[in-house]
């Protein structure tokens, strides 16, 4: 926009006001424009770094924990512009003392087993394969009796939490919060995720079970995939919340996807990030046209609007996927849109 006149910027600055200059960059774009990139990290090279971080870092009492964060250099801080992933490691006997932030938080075990987590006074095991749920601004810490190392995925939407300059956090004043309920107390009043109690008012935001356990998600996506397939994704189960069947939290969304021996979907793209956690298996994703071959430990994340396409390199062996995804909030806003490719046979 030409400025007539003597109206200069300087002048515009005096009153915290501009106009259009030439060189701005567009607020508006045909399409979103992302800064993220696609990022793979693979669990040989993750996996030496965590024997060294258990080594060399101390497990701090208060806000820090001893994680690896899965940094991805096109987003200032981050997994993704609105989410982090990390690697956490506790060592046997170790304590990750009590705290609450606003940042809701998931917990994906990886590997080990004899660990707990308490959340708001409710105490329960960590297994592989088991998602823990632990909403915004609830007390929570985590013990490890058993006698190997234990590693699981966090995710957080503390960037998005930041960008929203709502972020609050508090510590414990104790290491550990008191154990208040019978273990598996939610798990028997919600676990059906058919039937809820009656006569009882409860909060919609959040899921009430704060254990999604491996045997029976691994059993329900089993059954899942002698149905029908996408021809993107093949099979996916999300995480809900039984009281609404909407994501089991607000900001972050997760699934677990099968792979069929050999599948090779079709390309697509949709607003939103994901990142991706290898289970079981063997295969490839191509993103914007480069391939990144993945197998059991690895992660891959997708950004937003980028051509995608997943594949299963094994005519034996099934594949799993755990998806972790900012979809809920892109849903909410009613920014959610999906295209599929349609060159080259969708591929």
């Amino acid at each position: 926009m030409k400025i007539e006149g003597c109206l200069s910027n300087t002048e515009l600055a005096k009153h915290n006001c501009r106009v259009h200059q030439p060189d701005d960059p567009p607020f508006m774009t045909r399409e979103p424009r992302s800064p993220m990139v696609t990022v793979h990290w693979a669990w040989t090279d993750l996996s030496r770094l965590l024997d060294r971080l258990g080594a060399e870092v101390a497990l701090e009492r208060g806000g820090n924990r001893r994680t690896l964060r899965l940094t991805n250099p096109g987003v200032p801080i981050g997994t993704t512009h609105t989410f982090w992933g990390s690697v956490q490691h506790i060592l046997p006997g170790e304590i990750a003392t009590a705290h609450r932030h606003a940042a809701h938080a998931i917990r994906f075990i990886m590997l080990g087993e004899s660990a707990t987590t308490t959340v708001e006074g409710e105490r329960y095991p960590m297994r592989k394969g088991d998602l823990l749920l632990t909403p915004a601004w609830t007390w929570h810490d985590h013990q490890h009796d058993g006698v190997e190392p234990m590693t699981w995925l966090d995710g957080l939407d503390i960037s998005l939490v930041n960008s929203l300059q709502a972020m609050f956090f508090e510590a414990y004043p104790e290491d550990q919060q008191p154990v208040r309920t019978p273990p598996d107390r939610s798990q028997r009043i919600y676990g059906s995720g058919i039937f809820r109690p009656a006569r009882r008012k409860l909060p919609e935001l959040v899921s009430p079970i704060p254990v999604y356990s491996w045997d029976r998600a691994h059993a329900a996506l089993r059954e899942f995939a002698s149905t029908d397939p996408d021809p993107f994704d093949d099979f996916v189960l999300e995480y809900q919340n039984p009281l609404t069947g909407g994501p089991a939290l607000p900001t972050l969304g997760m699934a677990l996807q099968w792979l069929r021996p050999g599948m090779h979907g079709r390309s697509h793209r949709h607003t939103g990030s994901v990142l991706y956690y290898v289970v079981q298996g063997e295969g490839a994703s191509t993103v914007s046209g480069k391939r990144y071959e993945w197998s059991e430990g690895d992660f891959l994340a997708v950004p937003p609007w980028v051509w995608h396409e997943h594949e299963n390199r094994s005519h034996r062996e099934a594949s799993i996927l755990f998806q972790l995804n900012d979809l809920p909030v892109m849903h909410a806003l009613g920014l959610y849109r999906e295209e599929a490719h349609s060159g080259s046979g969708g591929q």
